[in-house]
């Protein structure tokens, strides 16, 4: 039984059902990069044989937080830097839902950056796409975790004083089990990079640079950029903690000096999830909440009753 009758049927899918029946004008500025980010959820979705049925999206607030009104699935459009323990209780609630969530910089690295580091410490099976323009743009331009030191804007009109966070390192260092770059400009290996991050059992991270033409004209377009994939000057083991964490700096200086570093950057295919570790220890039901009461004869439960009867 599927909680969803749509989940686990196979059928050829065609990326404009993604696409709303009556499409809203998208709101994003001409050039932003935030449509590359939509384009390329459209392709990889039908790649991985998933229907908006079978879909499910958790967005944050912020630019990135219009994405499901663009995107045609389920969707949560949850408060400032909350996508992230949404997205973890529908998944728990409902294993059998691709479940997707994203935020901006500002709202996963900063507001959310809690949710962050403690979704990746516990992997739970699900994908994060940060949408990384190192600039807060829906709120007009101010300083956020990613931008760079020295950067003005309207929050530090002297240049910021403090060193960019580092993101890839931070989900890695946290326990991310898939932790990737992509950048809107390059529409090809963003698409592969959130095929495999879907496809992953596990916490994929996918630091997604999108170029702000409006409040961060310092960012250009994020181009030229390398893929360190096809790159004889990177030639890191992604399955080594340590080789990716040293090819993780590098990449992250980089951005820093205007290179642009993109690719895989750790995969880590052994590591069971956190739903896996919980149905080992017996804390997490076989049957999924989302299935258990499509049966009129099925007993309700409360959680309570049962932390009482454990007190006996």
């Amino acid at each position: 039984m599927s909680a969803f009758n749509a989940i686990g049927e196979e059928r050829e899918i065609d990326r404009e059902e993604f696409t709303p029946g009556i499409e809203p004008q998208p709101t994003w500025c001409p050039g932003c990069g935030d449509f590359g980010v939509l384009k390329a959820l459209k392709q990889a979705l039908p790649e991985v044989g998933r229907t908006p049925e079978e879909t499910l999206l958790v967005t944050g607030i912020g630019c990135s937080g219009k994405l499901n009104s663009y995107l045609d699935s389920y969707g949560f459009h949850t408060i400032h830097g909350r996508s992230l323990p949404v997205a973890r209780a529908a998944k728990l609630a409902n294993p059998g839902l691709e479940v997707i969530a994203a935020g901006g910089d500002g709202d996963g690295y900063g507001i959310g950056g809690n949710h962050f580091m403690h979704t990746a410490r516990e992997n739970h099976d699900m994908t994060y796409v940060v949408f990384n323009n190192e600039i807060f743009g829906l709120t007009k331009g101010q300083t956020s975790p990613t931008s760079p030191k020295g950067h003005k804007s309207k929050t530090q009109p002297h240049g910021s004083a403090k060193d960019p966070i580092r993101p890839l390192s931070l989900a890695l260092t946290s326990g991310a089990s898939y932790v990737a770059r992509t950048a809107a400009v390059n529409p090809n290996q963003a698409k592969e990079i959130l095929t495999e991050a879907i496809q992953h059992d596990g916490f994929a991270h996918v630091d997604f640079l999108t170029q702000c033409p409006t409040w961060n004209k310092d960012a250009r377009q994020y181009v030229p950029y390398t893929d360190v994939q096809d790159s004889d000057d990177y030639d890191f083991d992604v399955h080594d903690r340590v080789e990716a964490q040293e090819a993780m700096r590098t990449a992250e200086d980089a951005l820093s000096e205007g290179e642009v570093l993109t690719g895989r950057f750790y995969v880590d295919e052994k590591r069971p999830s956190y739903q896996e570790e919980k149905q080992r220890i017996g804390e997490m039901p076989e049957t999924p909440l989302a299935e258990r009461y499509f049966d009129d004869d099925y007993e309700w439960e409360r959680a309570y009753d049962e932390f009482i009867d454990k007190h006996r």
